[in-house]
């Protein structure tokens, strides 16, 4: 189901609150919930000799939620140069950051490369010609193609712009070995919000096949073995969760035979972002409007710009309604809208819910991955703040509202023209 009981028990009854202090719309995190999660990961595959979660930045790059991360002993996966820079904020271990782009400019391979460096993972066997030096420690982004699917939120691997083909991965190896490399990763993220662990738990048998075969004929050892971020949540309240301990038990089964029929385990890594933090939050907006024309639509006070996933992917995020969801009297179809100029600016598209009237508040729930992140300022409509219920039972403010200065900070500059 969508966000837990624990979750609505805390902070829904607090909410008018929190709103009458804060103002909605805003997004806000749960830190019990956060470290709940980050604690039955660790146990999932406490038995395989060495785990590691590197959070996937981009799912929410608020530095207080990254250091909920460090402090639960997790590093950072990251994929752009602001994310290394939020990232070595917080740690100088350059085993704690994995850096995984596409399409990777070489002033983002300087950037990687500085400091104290990272783990650098490789999406394409072109790139090993652009980096400033051969690391010691090189990783590749492996894509099956037509060996597996995919689904509708990263594409059928065959479709997909990630990672290198199979017939790609040995020479990238040797050549890396060549070059001086002397220890290897290998990574493969072939689904997003995957709610079947068996899938998952084929991409660890995918990845361990594969590193036999490499290791074989090249004579190489792998350090880890990444099987990416793709761990799904349960947005409807019909979904059916992942099975963790399944998945951490097979996995940690197929680690050990492994290791009985070569000699050595490598560690096992992933990069979950979703399910670490998406089920811990949710965007809290206003009723301020009603609209009856051919369909009925209530209008809030948020807009697309602070959750694109609807608009975007179709994506559903359900919807509570404080004081009325457990028992409505009255309920009504409708279309809950924000203030875009664009039709998709839609939370619920004929959404059966108790009646709303303006002053109501609405929780869109499952927020805590990928809703601030992927918003965004078309039509002058800002992104809201962001909050943490911490575990002391407070509320705090992690994040300010944007506001029209922000709005208009990059026109704020040197005149600079060139004649031709």
């Amino acid at each position: 189901m969508p966000v837990s009981q624990d979750f609505k028990d805390r902070i829904f009854k607090n909410l008018n609150k929190i709103s009458d202090h804060y103002q909605t719309p805003f997004h806000i995190y749960d830190e019990k919930g956060i470290r709940d999660t980050c604690k039955n990961l660790k146990k999932a595959f406490s038995e395989i000799n060495s785990f590691q979660e590197f959070y996937a930045v981009k799912a929410n790059p608020n530095p207080e939620i990254l250091k909920i991360m460090k402090d639960e002993g997790f590093g950072f996966d990251c994929s752009s140069v602001p994310e290394l820079m939020l990232s070595r904020e917080l740690t100088d271990n350059p085993d704690d950051i994995m850096f995984t782009s596409n399409n990777t400019t070489l002033e983002e391979f300087e950037t990687a490369f500085a400091d104290s460096g990272c783990i650098m993972n490789l999406d394409d066997i072109s790139l090993i010609d652009k980096l400033p030096e051969m690391p010691k420690l090189i990783s590749f982004r492996y894509n099956p193609g037509p060996e597996r699917t995919g689904n509708a939120i990263i594409g059928n691997p065959s479709e997909a712009k990630y990672g290198l083909t199979t017939d790609q991965i040995i020479p990238a190896y040797k050549k890396a070995k060549e070059l001086g490399a002397q220890k290897f990763g290998l990574h493969a993220m072939v689904a997003s919000n995957e709610l079947n662990e068996y899938y998952i738990i084929e991409t660890a048998g995918m990845l361990l096949n594969l590193a036999e075969k490499t290791g074989n004929e090249l004579g190489i050892q792998f350090e880890f073995i990444n099987i990416g971020g793709g761990i799904g949540i349960p947005y409807k309240p019909e979904d059916k969760p992942v099975d963790l301990e399944k998945m951490g038990r097979e996995i940690t089964s197929l680690f050990k035979k492994f290791a009985e029929k070569n000699g050595y385990e490598p560690a096992l890594n992933m990069e979950s972002g979703r399910y670490m933090t998406g089920p811990h939050g949710a965007l809290v907006t206003k009723v301020i409007n009603r609209k009856s024309i051919y369909r009925q639509y209530v209008g809030v006070d948020a807009s697309m710009s602070a959750l694109m996933r609807p608009g975007m992917y179709d994506a559903y995020h359900h919807i509570e309604i404080p004081g009325k969801s457990d028992a409505p009297s009255e309920e009504e179809t409708v279309d809950i809208t924000g203030s875009l100029c664009e039709n998709i600016d839609k939370f619920a598209v004929q959404r059966r819910l108790p009646v709303l009237e303006e002053g109501d508040l609405v929780v869109i729930e499952d927020t805590g991955a990928h809703g601030h992140a992927m918003g965004f300022a078309y039509n002058g409509r800002l992104r809201p703040k962001e909050l943490l219920f911490t575990e002391d039972g407070k509320v705090k403010l992690i994040r300010r509202d944007e506001t029209p200065e922000d709005y208009f900070a990059t026109l704020n500059f040197e005149k600079d023209v060139l004649n031709l």
